[in-house]
């Protein structure tokens, strides 16, 4: 999540050379005899501490950390956080406004992908027909454009608090009423409630899943790959906007805003959260996922708006699609086809 003051801060920085951030800087910096050198070599350390560890544990994949051991996706430390901020979601100058305006990307991002898939039957409604699931979905700040667009969309938090605010604000379009539910729950418990009755409400019930700035605020993304993959159906779409981990996403997230500036409260991003697109990419792999595209995103704080960009240095979108339990026999009988027919040429 931005800040406005964080967000003011993240053009101007974005303009740097990698070599510069990794360089001494001579400004506020310097005064303060902070340096970047040491801030990179304390993460170099940081990064070779962590691959000896990986090395030390081989057996366990790149992707699976001590975090997974929960087996749920819910954070505490995140909960608490959001539960203090839950009544401003929908203030469009606040601390979400950056999240506002990211809809004029996301919104499109995700309509146009899945009517590549889907055929748009109804003009003005081209989701009709689909079912979403809005994962993290907060305020209802993405939910109620995707329900406005015709999806049935169901948008779930572990925050009651945002939920309430989320159910509160939608009422007030008679036109959301049949299109948009929420819930207080987490994903897990959603994709558990097959075992719950035979209806299986939770198993592959859903066309897209949207998580749009949520994976680096979970706390098991292992968890959150299988049960999104549990619950779409086969061919199903999956939705991600998040933060890379790179050197610029460190520097930015963790400290100038925290550590240097103090813009945001220190513990307010966690490094190890963040993601790269490729380790993402083989994560969702790993749990019958494949990825369509990424692309980069880009928040210019001057005009409040995001644009897409060549660089996934700092935020991405990623669009991915469950893997089809037939595809592999499809492909066997489109060989065997094949291989009759040459024979019958032959």
């Amino acid at each position: 999540m931005f800040s406005n003051k964080f967000g003011r801060l993240m053009l101007g920085l974005y303009g740097w050379k990698m070599s510069a951030v990794c360089g001494v800087v001579q400004s506020s910096a310097g005064r303060s005899g902070f340096s970047w050198t040491a801030v990179c070599k304390q993460r170099t350390l940081w990064l070779q501490r962590s691959t000896c560890l990986k090395s030390q544990h081989h057996t366990v994949p790149c992707h699976i950390s001590a975090r997974s051991a929960s087996h749920t996706t819910v954070d505490p430390d995140e909960v608490r956080r959001f539960q203090s901020l839950a009544s401003k979601w929908w203030d469009e100058q606040g601390e979400f406004a950056a999240l506002h305006a990211m809809n004029d990307l996301r919104v499109p991002f995700i309509r146009d992908n899945l009517l590549s898939v889907h055929r748009a039957r109804h003009p003005g409604r081209p989701l009709a027909g689909l079912r979403i699931l809005d994962v993290g979905c907060g305020g209802g700040l993405l939910t109620e454009p995707l329900g406005r667009l015709g999806a049935k969309v169901l948008g779930i938090d572990p925050v009651e608090d945002s939920i309430s605010t989320a159910q509160l604000h939608s009422s007030y379009d008679p036109d959301l009423c049949d299109g948009v539910s929420y819930r207080a729950c987490t994903l897990e418990e959603l994709s558990a409630e097959e075992e719950g009755g035979a209806e299986e409400p939770g198993a592959a019930q859903f066309d897209a899943v949207v998580a749009s700035e949520v994976v680096e605020h979970l706390a098991d993304l292992e968890t959150f790959a299988f049960c999104c993959s549990h619950v779409l159906k086969p061919g199903g779409s999956l939705f991600i906007t998040t933060i890379n981990k790179t050197n610029l996403s460190y520097a930015l997230g963790i400290v100038v805003a925290e550590q240097l500036l103090h813009i945001v409260p220190s513990g307010t991003h966690d490094w190890e959260k963040f993601i790269s697109p490729e380790e993402l990419e083989r994560l969702l792999e790993s749990n019958g996922f494949s990825v369509k595209s990424v692309e980069g995103m880009l928040y210019n704080p001057a005009s409040g708006s995001w644009s897409w960009t060549n660089s996934t240095a700092i935020n991405y979108a990623l669009h991915a699609v469950k893997v089809r339990d037939d595809a592999q026999p499809d492909q066997t009988e489109d060989s065997s086809s094949h291989s009759e027919d040459a024979a019958t040429h032959s």
